[in-house]
């Protein structure tokens, strides 16, 4: 029993998803470095023809003005064919839309990659009328974050 209490323990330990709380935030441990962690999101994003928003290097810019901070990396994407469905029940959405995925180094030197679970944003946004969708997105974002993050 004792063996099986440390195996799960340890099974528990080695997750790649660490927390997904009733804040709607997926993270996800990468075994790769911030940079190379944003690349393969945004390549694995790409060649399924996702719209690539905007790339923001949060620890550049605070270097830039002083202020020290891990690297720090945001990517915002949308594929318009899911996310304007969501519009369309609740244009509200459309503050939490387009999608965003953050890699970042932690105190301990891992690198995460966070993201706004696509459930938690329909409930944010009391949308009822689109569970297939919902259902889409999350297992896309599930796929795309393990791409990024070497958890396949």
């Amino acid at each position: 029993m004792r063996k099986l209490i440390i195996s799960l323990f340890c099974l528990f330990l080695a997750s790649p998803v660490i927390a997904q709380a009733d804040d709607g935030m997926i993270s996800k441990k990468s075994k790769y470095s911030v940079s190379v962690t944003i690349d393969k999101l945004e390549k694995a994003l790409k060649s399924k023809g996702i719209t690539i928003a905007v790339r923001w290097k949060h620890s550049d810019r605070a270097n830039k003005v002083d202020i020290p901070l891990r690297p720090t990396e945001l990517l915002i994407f949308g594929n318009p064919k899911l996310g304007s469905h969501m519009f369309t029940s609740n244009q509200t959405a459309g503050i939490d839309l387009p999608l965003k995925a953050l890699a970042w180094k932690d105190e301990h030197g891992v690198v995460w990659l966070t993201y706004n679970d696509p459930a938690y944003i329909a409930k944010r946004h009391k949308i009822t009328d689109r569970a297939h969708i919902v259902t889409k997105m999350t297992g896309a974002m599930n796929n795309f974050t393990n791409i990024a993050t070497g958890n396949m």
